[in-house]
């Protein structure tokens, strides 16, 4: 059984640990405000530019001079999974179930004879990902030296994606990120990145438009700048979740330290009153010998 002095070190220890999950609590709730607002303000920017560029690819494909980035390179053998986790901890299972969705494609692709890389942004994924495929990350992107990731380091990430795609190191792109849905609520999706998926037959719908210049020109200044939108919209929704997934950790992680506060706090007064009777039995039994 725990001396006195050692459950009183514990009652303390657990004290400073609540502390700093209720100051981290506090952190992440001032930050969500922040980065929800960002994510939610850049999602019907990203909805428009998706609803131009269906309009756009469903007259252009099929066509003989159709661009790169949204024919393809004719093959889909060599996959690129572009995975984004954050750069800290203390979020929960938020870049678990991220890793989780990773290799949940990734074994999926291979079962259909398919070659699968990665191409990791942030810190977290890496290690869980490399101990599975330890020669199948491609490249990373730090984001850690960047207290607010934005437009400027998705423009980075798509560069380098586009780099690899033309040097012919990747058929398909998938991209892998986290969606904000609240606080409680973080779920990763996989959506294709390159090439730029067309829409199906009959569902991009609209009025006949005449571009000028023609699709061809407007698609190739528009499609790397549709990546970047994808990216950017991936780094503001990843930003929302960590906070959110963070908030509702470090809350839960306060309220057990507290539950793990009492429970101590009762050992720690049944303790000091068996020793308190103990010396009194000592006392009595001691004045009665006299």
């Amino acid at each position: 059984m725990a001396s006195l002095k050692e459950l009183k070190g514990r009652i303390n220890s657990v004290k400073s640990t609540q502390k700093i999950t209720k100051a981290k609590q506090m952190v992440a709730a001032a930050k969500l405000r922040k980065a929800q607002a960002a994510a939610e303000a850049a999602r019907p920017y990203s909805v428009r530019l998706a609803a131009v560029m269906a309009s756009l690819a469903g007259k252009v494909a099929g066509r003989d001079g159709a661009p790169k980035l949204l024919a393809g390179t004719g093959s889909d053998k060599k996959h690129l999974l572009v995975v984004v986790n954050t750069d800290k901890g203390l979020c929960g299972g938020l870049n678990s179930n991220i890793v989780k969705e990773a290799k949940a494609k990734a074994r999926d692709l291979i079962a259909q004879g398919k070659d699968v890389s990665f191409y990791l942004v942030g810190k977290k994924g890496r290690a869980p990902i490399r101990r599975d495929y330890p020669d199948g990350i491609t490249a990373n992107y730090d984001t850690s030296t960047v207290r607010n990731p934005g437009y400027e380091e998705a423009e980075a990430i798509a560069a380098e994606l586009l780099a690899l795609f033309e040097a012919g190191k990747f058929d398909v792109a998938h991209l892998v990120s986290p969606i904000f849905k609240s606080a409680l609520a973080q779920d990763p999706q996989t959506v294709q990145l390159i090439p730029v998926p067309a829409p199906e037959a009959g569902s991009a719908g609209g009025a006949a438009v005449e571009y000028e210049p023609d699709e061809e020109e407007i698609l190739a200044e528009l499609l790397p700048r549709y990546i970047k939108t994808l990216i950017f919209g991936a780094l503001l929704e990843r930003e929302a979740s960590e906070q959110g997934a963070s908030m509702t950790a470090m809350d839960n992680a306060t309220r057990n330290a507290g539950d793990l506060i009492n429970k101590l706090t009762i050992q720690y007064n049944r303790s000091r009153q068996a020793a308190i009777t103990t010396e009194l039995i000592e006392i009595i039994a001691g004045a009665e010998a006299l």
